[in-house]
């Protein structure tokens, strides 16, 4: 039987490679009972080396925090930068697409350029309209609402209305948190709604969303994993987690 020691140094391990670790696995794994590996991580997250959720824990605060959109522009510049590029791959002329709010989305937005594609737009984000509006081949629908400051887009009632009315062939949206146990989230409830909405009205549901979101969870859910068609991300995912991610349908591409 191994020290306590070398059990912990496993866990922080397993965590450092994968991403999170689950209770169950680990005392599977470790041929000891869950109640031993849950004072384990106790132990682990005193000492500030993880962070503890239900039956699993993670190498960061799991938490999403809604932070200002000029701030989330200046984080992951690199990746955010393949990820929108490989999102642009997706397009067709023609298409009418739904863009959400966001930095990696509004990177997106911006890559649309390179491409000159035909294409009409449905966006809440302000910074999106005012971005394309130079293009003359991308026809702009601008959703109205109370403007959410924080990501300059809007939200709300009579945001979502729009979406009764219309059918989308793909959605580009950005989330704060990707879990596959708690699914799809936001930092915002408002937002969290309104994305529900855009879901509903599209044939296609794509996320754009760089490595660091995943293991994390807003306070708002958008939605379970199975509800979405495809992930675009970069390659900081861990090897654990796409797999936990395929494993429930999810299209997974890596930038």
């Amino acid at each position: 039987m191994i020290s306590i020691a070398e059990r912990r140094k496993h866990i922080l391990d397993c965590l450092a490679r994968d991403g999170f670790v689950k209770v169950n696995d680990m005392a599977h794994e470790l041929d000891v009972t869950p109640v031993t590996i849950r004072k384990d991580f106790k132990y682990l997250e005193d000492k500030k080396m993880l962070y503890r959720s239900h039956g699993s824990a993670s190498p960061v605060n799991p938490q999403a925090f809604d932070l200002n959109v000029e701030e989330k522009e200046k984080i992951n510049i690199r990746e955010k930068k393949i990820i929108a590029q490989k999102a642009c791959e997706l397009l067709q002329n023609d298409d009418s697409i739904i863009i959400g709010s966001g930095s990696t989305v509004y990177m997106f937005a911006d890559c649309l350029a390179a491409k000159n594609p035909k294409l009409t737009v449905v966006t809440a984000s302000l910074k999106i309209s005012l971005l394309l509006n130079k293009y003359k081949t991308i026809d702009i629908i601008q959703l109205g609402g109370y403007l959410r400051k924080n990501s300059l887009s809007v939200i709300g009632d009579y945001t979502a209305i729009f979406f009764d009315k219309v059918t989308c062939s793909k959605l580009f949206f950005g989330v704060d948190g990707i879990d596959p146990e708690h699914g799809v989230t936001n930092s915002n409830i408002e937002e969290a709604n309104l994305n529900r909405k855009m879901i509903k009205s599209s044939l296609r549901t794509i996320i754009l969303a760089d490595s660091s979101k995943f293991g994390r969870r807003g306070f708002g859910k958008v939605c379970d994993l199975d509800e979405i068609d495809v992930i675009i991300t970069d390659s900081g995912i861990s090897r654990a987690m796409a797999q936990a991610i395929e494993e429930m349908g999810v299209e997974l591409i890596i930038a």
